[in-house]
């Protein structure tokens, strides 16, 4: 094995990875179809122990001692170890292999699990369910582990792989099945490979992600659909309740107006201030991207805003619309909330916050099914499930040592780098944290644009052959 000079390390290790990935494109290409090819959804925990049990077998063909971390009635943890005689540092890489779920009708061309290439713009991109988030960063790691191994690079501190089955549904098993293994997942950082890079197309270093809690709300109408014409102007009907209730949770700006949801929000450091104004805006090109005429946040740019707790609406439901519409007032309307959450903020205070509001707009809130009685013994019932499987954000300084070491380690490898404090998405860092007695950094390696969480789910193949190179610097990394 060829030891080099620290310095230069992370950019031997990431030219390794660039010959490597040109010389064997069509192959790795075939591996990554096949990976993308077994269906990775909550609801099908058969196909999840397929994947699980491939990536063990992955590890064991390039001689890292793996095994499956499991308690009952959840998808196992990927456990993968490199001892390197000698190192005082373990490095943890995290991903995950579950996947959101799939609509098939929504995709075009192709099934979500029969990966496919097309070119966009004159860029390939391989188009299927988790290509995006978060089977490429598991790849790109196992191809990195080949690449340094083709070019005699060593390793300098020791390696463990914890991928993850169950992110998607909010990982409400991690820091169970981590307690359980505390000996084997310690790290001095746990590399979080996760996400889309920055907008701009340059490589992200980001020291946080957003908290995340969920609450389902139904509101009630009649007991069964009745006739808009007999009844319109008489019965309440729900869906317009619901409408109401949600249109006040927001102004036209888009800021959140439930009372106190800022309240208590951990203000950015001095270092995290001085990032945000180095980062690229992005702005304009996103609203081109994505045919926006207009955007909430009353001129603060998304980079500002991410660094905000917000409300989302991810669905609502009431009666029928298109062919399937009739005239009816229907009995129920129901609304998904996604909480995102800033450092400072606990979730379940949050979720109060939120229920404490529709208290406010004269609603009767039940946390079970309403019987007869409730309903007709008040004039509004809203029935608010609150969603366990939440967590908190967490925010790595970005001053730290260990930190300092990534930041040079990514820049070597890939030149100018874009340093965040928090990703807009949501990552259990804290279930990590706790558990592993560690910091996070996230390094994650999709384009922004790869339809994350929807259809057509897809990865840019040139942010693949980069995230081969960035993975690499860091197992180089001491």
């Amino acid at each position: 094995m060829l030891l080099v000079p620290h310095a230069l390390a992370a950019q031997i290790a990431a030219e390794a990875a660039r010959q490597y990935t040109t010389a064997h494109q069509a192959e790795l290409i075939q591996e990554f179809s096949e990976f993308l090819s077994i269906p990775n959804v909550a609801a099908d925990p058969a196909n999840l122990k397929r994947n699980a049990d491939l990536l063990v077998e992955m590890l064991k063909r390039r001689n890292v001692d793996s095994q499956l971390l499991s308690i009952p009635d959840a998808p196992p943890i990927v456990y993968g170890k490199i001892d390197v005689p000698g190192a005082q540092d373990t490095v943890v890489f995290y991903a995950h292999y579950d996947g959101q779920p799939v609509t098939p009708s929504e995709w075009e061309g192709n099934s979500p699990f029969t990966p496919v290439i097309r070119e966009v713009n004159g860029e390939q991109r391989i188009y299927a369910r988790s290509a995006g988030d978060d089977k490429a960063a598991i790849f790109a790691q196992l191809t990195a582990l080949d690449a340094l191994r083709a070019g005699k690079i060593s390793l300098r501190a020791n390696i463990r792989f914890v991928w993850e089955g169950e992110e998607e549904a909010g990982s409400p098993h991690l820091e169970q099945i981590l307690d359980a293994n505390r000996d084997l997942v310690h790290g001095d950082v746990w590399l979080v490979c996760d996400g889309p890079v920055d907008q701009s197309g340059k490589q992200t270093v980001v020291f946080g992600a957003r908290g995340d809690a969920h609450m389902e709300i139904t509101v009630y109408g009649p007991h069964h659909g009745l006739h808009s014409g007999h009844y319109g102007n008489w019965a309440p009907n729900p869906a317009m309740m619901l409408a109401q209730l949600l249109a006040g949770m927001k102004d036209e700006d888009g800021r959140v107006l439930v009372p106190h949801f800022f309240d208590g929000i951990a203000p950015l450091t001095k270092i995290e201030l001085e990032a945000l104004a180095r980062a690229p805006v992005n702005d304009q090109m996103l609203m081109g991207s994505f045919w926006l005429g207009h955007v909430d946040g009353s001129g603060k740019h998304l980079l500002e805003l991410i660094n905000q707790p917000s409300l989302n609406i991810n669905g609502l439901s009431s009666g029928q619309t298109g062919a399937r519409a009739t005239n009816v007032i229907p009995p129920t309307a129901t609304a998904d909330l996604d909480l995102r959450l800033v450092v400072g903020i606990d979730w379940h205070e949050q979720q109060e916050r939120v229920v404490d509001y529709i208290h406010s707009r004269g609603y009767f809130v039940v946390e079970s099914e309403p019987t007869r009685e409730i309903l007709m013994g008040h004039a509004k019932v809203a029935l608010v499930t609150r969603d366990l499987a939440s967590y908190n954000a967490v925010r790595t300084p970005m001053d730290l040592p260990i930190a300092q070491e990534v930041i040079r380690a990514v820049q070597s490898a890939r030149g100018d780098v874009v340093l965040l404090p928090t990703m807009g998405g949501s990552v259990p860092l804290g279930a990590m944290e706790r558990a592993a007695q560690t910091h996070t950094i996230t390094v994650p390696i999709a384009n922004y644009d790869d339809n994350q969480h929807a259809a057509n789910e897809n990865l840019r193949l040139q942010n693949l052959w980069d995230g081969v190179g960035t993975m690499a610097a860091l197992l180089e990394m001491k």
